[in-house]
C-alpha cells in the first residue's frame, strides 16, 4: 500500500500545516485539535501500520464521533502531510560540529533513525513534498551541512537528496528484515541456518564460482543472507566518499580560477 503526500487540497493542506485556520469543534471540545488528532493517527500507524489508518480509527481513539474530526481535518489525505510534517518536526536543526562530511553524516544518521521510529513513513511517496514549517526547518538545516563548501545551490539540493534517498533505501531493507522475523517467527539467522545445508547439497560451486564463494563469505559473516545495518554502514561511507570527490572537484577548479580557498573542512 502506498499513499502520497500532497494529494488533498492545496489550500487546505497549507492552512492545516501552518495553522493559519483552526477551529474548535462546535461541539465544544476545546481538548481536541489538529495537532492531537495528528498524533493519534501517528500511533496508530505506528503500532498497526499505514494500512489501518482511517478516520474512523482515529477518532476510536480519541474517543469522539468520525464527524467530529471532519470539523479539523478535511480529510485522511491533509491528514497525512500533517502526519509527516509533525514526525520531520523531530529531527533536532541545531547545527553539529566538524566539517561538512560529519554533518552529512549526521543528516543520515537522524533519518535513519526517524525512519526506524515510523517506518510507515517508507509507505508514503512524496516525490510532492510537504510544504509545512517543520519539513522546511529539517530541510533548511540539512542543507546547511554542505553550504559554503563550494557547491551551487543545485549540487547542494542534489547531494541531500542523494543521502537521503540512499537512507530511505537501506532503511528499508532494515524495516522488512525486522518484519520478517515477526511475520514469520524466524530470525535471519534461524533461516540461513535451516537454508544454507540444503543449499549445499543442490548448489554446483564450479557452475556459479563467483557467487558461491563471495556468498559463503557473507552468510559466514552474517549469519544471514544480507546484514541491512552494515549495508547502512558501508554505503553511508562509500555515498560521503563519492560527494567528496566533487567537493574537491569544485576546489580545484577554484584554485585554478584564482578563487580564495574555502576552509570549512
Amino acid at each position: 500500500m502506498v499513499e502520497y503526500s500532497g494529494s488533498g487540497d492545496p489550500a487546505r493542506s497549507l492552512a492545516l500545516l501552518w495553522r493559519t485556520r483552526e477551529r474548535t469543534s462546535r461541539k465544544g471540545r476545546p481538548d481536541l485539535g489538529v495537532d492531537r488528532i495528528a498524533r493519534a493517527a501517528i500511533e496508530i500507524a505506528d503500532t498497526e501500520g499505514l494500512g489501518a489508518l482511517a478516520m474512523r480509527r482515529i477518532a476510536e481513539r480519541l474517543g469522539v464521533g468520525t464527524m467530529t474530526l471532519y470539523t479539523y481535518v478535511p480529510s485522511k489525505a491533509e491528514l497525512l502531510d500533517v502526519m509527516l510534517d509533525t514526525v520531520n518536526g523531530e529531527v533536532a536543526t541545531e547545527d553539529v560540529p566538524g566539517g561538512w562530511r560529519a554533518r552529512l553524516e549526521h543528516v543520515a544518521r537522524e533519518n535513519w533513525a526517524l525512519y526506524h521510529r515510523h517506518p510507515w513513513m517508507l509507505h508514503v511517496a512524496t516525490i510532492r513534498p510537504v510544504l509545512g514549517p517543520n519539513l522546511m526547518a529539517k530541510y533548511d538545516y540539512e542543507l546547511r551541512a554542505v553550504d559554503g563548501i563550494g557547491l551551487t545551490e543545485i549540487e547542494m539540493d542534489s547531494v541531500l537528496s542523494l543521502v537521503l534517498g540512499f537512507v530511505a533505501s537501506a532503511v528499508r531493507g532494515a524495516v522488512e528484515a525486522a518484519q520478517a522475523e515477526q511475520v514469520t517467527g524466524m530470525s535471519d539467522e534461524q533461516w540461513w541456518g535451516s537454508y544454507a545445508p540444503l543449499l549445499n547439497r543442490v548448489l554446483d560451486a564450479s557452475r556459479f564460482p563467483t557467487a558461491s564463494r563471495v556468498g559463503a563469505a557473507a552468510g559466514a559473516e552474517y549469519g544471514a543472507a544480507h546484514d541491512p545495518a552494515h549495508g547502512f554502514e558501508f554505503g553511508l561511507q562509500r555515498v560521503l566518499d563519492g560527494i567528496e570527490v566533487l567537493v574537491r572537484a569544485r576546489a580545484a577548479e577554484r584554485d585554478a580560477e584564482g578563487a580564495p580557498a574555502d576552509h570549512t573542512d
